[in-house]
């Protein structure tokens, strides 16, 4: 089939039949599924719980049965209030609808959601470069239960038969649905670092996509560099990994700009990632909203938080993420913006403005927690990070032996002082220095000679013979000054 016989509306873009090196701009709009941390399901008093035997965290509200009625969860509307107060949404009067579907997860053949009266709309989430990506709503809904597909590879086409699990079935669920305004995989993934930050910052979730409790569907399309109209979108379900979530877009981006630029059209289709072929693979074509023919739920009262209420949960807000990252910028304002904001995705801001205050220089305090500390602080006081410092500005201690005094320090605690101490690290002095490196010249005059005629790269060698002949006693500082002193 040529491209000038497609049907051109159907992409509903511009630039069909392009050549295959025309520039083209992905575009990513996330779907992120969190379960709320009540101790409750949404609409019973059945467990809120990962794991257990399988059909064990069940009633008959979670299971559909006749005559059972909903009664909606407090707490989950405080926490869905708290996201939507964090993503600066607007809070609003919300109803409850029916999402019908016929599927074995859902015993009562629909899902109660929320549709076009969302309890949260019109809010934003700034990334850590400062872009901001709007946030169309974020809604209550009820998750479902589990399949498992027995036999093949796990899949339903492949399975000898399935099994199901109605544990999470009832699950209090938050969907955050944010505009296509993400241009790259590597955007998306700061998109839901960011998102989760704010989820666990505000006790809203756990977070952790290794325990579904956090989900992601990407809908992906791509387009002309330059053009403001959308192309064909295809949702991947259900990505439960920032890996995976950038492995996936990356592949279906690939592959929509490979069929448009052959001449064929983009079909809207859920699709599912495979992580061991790294593909991803149709499923269904994409329903629509009038598919789940939706309708309020009857047994469920409109939802109208008051004002009050909302007011004192906006008050009882910690600090999130972008303010903590602004508040670490400001009082460590020559660090790399990236540290900074991996010092908060990690949780280890206040760690770091604890030591700063305590005197700590904020270049060396940021280099540990960013690149020494990457496995938590355990035991370490921020005292004790600050005097770590101290001890290698004063020379007291070489960067290889603050960190393994570091290491020490997070394992047990205690002062730098006295772990330095255990360990056998005594400061050289200068006259030590200065006659280690006076050998050093001596026993390599090849080198040495070339490093005098300005081949600035034998300084690391100088060094690393300094370090390898002290066991790592040497102030590197000092015997590179010493070098460039000798050279003259």
């Amino acid at each position: 089939m040529s491209a000038d016989s497609l049907d051109s509306s159907r992409l509903d873009i511009p630039g069909l039949g392009a050549p295959a090196d025309t520039e083209w701009e992905t575009v990513v709009g996330l779907e992120v599924h969190a379960e709320l941390a009540t101790e409750t399901k949404l609409f019973s008093a059945s467990p809120n719980r990962f794991g257990g035997e399988p059909n064990t965290h069940i009633d008959p509200v979670s299971l559909g049965l006749p005559g059972s009625l909903p009664v909606l969860n407090e707490k989950a509307v405080e926490l869905a209030i708290r996201v939507g107060l964090a993503l600066n949404c607007r809070i609003q009067p919300s109803v409850f609808a029916r999402k019908n579907y016929f599927y074995p997860d859902m015993p009562k053949d629909f899902q109660i959601s929320q549709y076009d009266e969302p309890i949260n709309v019109e809010g934003w989430l700034e990334l850590p470069t400062g872009k901001r990506i709007a946030i169309e709503r974020a809604h209550l809904e009820e998750d479902t239960g589990k399949t498992v597909h027995i036999g093949g590879g796990g899949r339903i086409h492949e399975a000898g038969y399935s099994l199901v699990d109605y544990n999470r079935a009832g699950v209090p669920l938050i969907e955050i649905v944010g505009r296509p305004e993400l241009r790259s995989a590597e955007e998306a993934r700061q998109y839901v670092a960011e998102l989760r930050a704010i989820l666990v910052a505000v006790g809203a979730s756990d977070g952790k996509m290794e325990e579904g409790s956090l989900r992601v569907d990407c809908n992906v399309s791509v387009r002309p560099m330059g053009s403001d109209r959308l192309g064909t979108r295809c949702e991947i379900k259900n990505v439960n990994s920032l890996r995976s979530m950038g492995r996936a877009i990356e592949y279906e981006a690939r592959r929509q700009i490979d069929q448009l630029t052959s001449g064929q059209p983009v079909e809207q289709q859920t699709r599912h990632w495979n992580e061991d072929d790294g593909r991803t693979h149709a499923l269904r074509s994409k329903e629509e909203d009038y598919d789940y023919r939706y309708f309020p739920e009857p047994d469920l009262l409109p939802l109208n938080p008051s004002e009050e209420w909302v007011e004192q949960i906006r008050q009882g807000l910690p600090p999130l993420p972008r303010d903590r990252r602004f508040r670490l910028a400001e009082a460590a304002s020559a660090v790399d913006l990236d540290h900074i904001a991996l010092a908060v995705e990690r949780s280890m801001d206040d760690l770091a403005l604890a030591a700063v205050a305590g005197g700590g220089a904020p270049d060396r305090v940021m280099t540990h927690i960013v690149h020494n500390l990457a496995e938590g602080s355990g035991e370490l006081a921020p005292e004790a990070l600050a005097g770590l410092v101290h001890m290698e500005e004063a020379g007291e201690l070489t960067a290889t032996q603050a960190k393994k005094v570091l290491a020490v320090l997070v394992e047990s605690g205690g002062t730098p002082q006295k772990a330095a101490q255990e360990l056998g690290f005594e400061a050289m002095d200068t006259g030590e220095i200065e006659a280690l490196v006076d050998r050093l010249i001596a026993d390599n005059p090849d080198e040495w000679s070339r490093f005098c005629d300005g081949d600035n790269k034998l300084t690391g060698f100088f060094v690393g013979q300094a370090m390898k002949a002290t066991q790592g006693r040497a102030d590197g500082k000092a015997v590179t000054q010493l070098l460039n002193s000798r050279r003259g």
